[in-house]
């Protein structure tokens, strides 16, 4: 006799839940927040007397508008090899004679040997053709600081326009620029 019993004017509950709402089809999106401040310049002021200079790191590496190629080698003694035949194949494919095979294997052995060095797991080597010429770029992805021992012995490779060496966010940036002409030959004086 525990049954609801239905008084004329008064409604019984029913036995389910009530119909929900279906769920948006596009949900909404939070207001993007606006910047409060203007961005600040990222300039350093010139140090004073008896203060070191501060080294500001470069922005990231862009290439644009010219034949690429670039590869991400574990950072072991055999990555030079391996470096060493990719820039090569890629080289030949753009049909450049020169540098001659020798020239570029010593520049490549040099720029991955030297990133490999400083003991990162991995590095990048990017290869562009730029007006002509062969620029290789190798990335070390440490914060090693630059170290300006290696440029002499790229420089004294034959065929290399310019090369240098830096820091940026990356890591450490060491490049080489090469001749992609066939070197002159001598005349004997006579």
């Amino acid at each position: 006799m525990n049954e609801p019993t239905e008084n004329k004017g008064t409604k019984v509950p029913p036995s389910y839940p009530p119909r929900t709402p279906p769920p948006q089809k596009k949900p909404v999106e939070l207001p993007r927040p606006e910047p409060k401040t203007k961005p600040v310049s990222t300039a350093l002021p010139l140090p004073g007397p008896g203060q070191t200079r501060v080294e500001t790191r470069r922005p990231r590496m862009a290439v644009r508008n010219r034949r690429v190629s670039n590869w991400v080698l574990t950072a072991d003694p055999w990555a030079a090899s391996k470096a060493i035949r990719h820039v090569t194949q890629a080289v030949r494919r753009w049909e450049y004679s020169h540098p001659r095979d020798v020239y570029l294997e010593e520049t490549v052995r040099l720029l991955v040997g030297t990133a490999v060095e400083d003991t990162g797991k991995r590095v990048s080597v990017h290869l562009a053709d730029q007006d002509g010429m062969i620029l290789v770029v190798v990335l070390s992805h440490t914060g090693a600081e630059p170290d300006q021992s290696v440029l002499t012995t790229l420089a004294g490779v034959s065929g290399t326009v310019s090369c240098g060496v830096d820091a940026s966010d990356e890591g450490r940036r060491i490049w080489a620029l090469l001749s992609t002409e066939p070197p002159r030959s001598r005349k004997p004086a006579a």
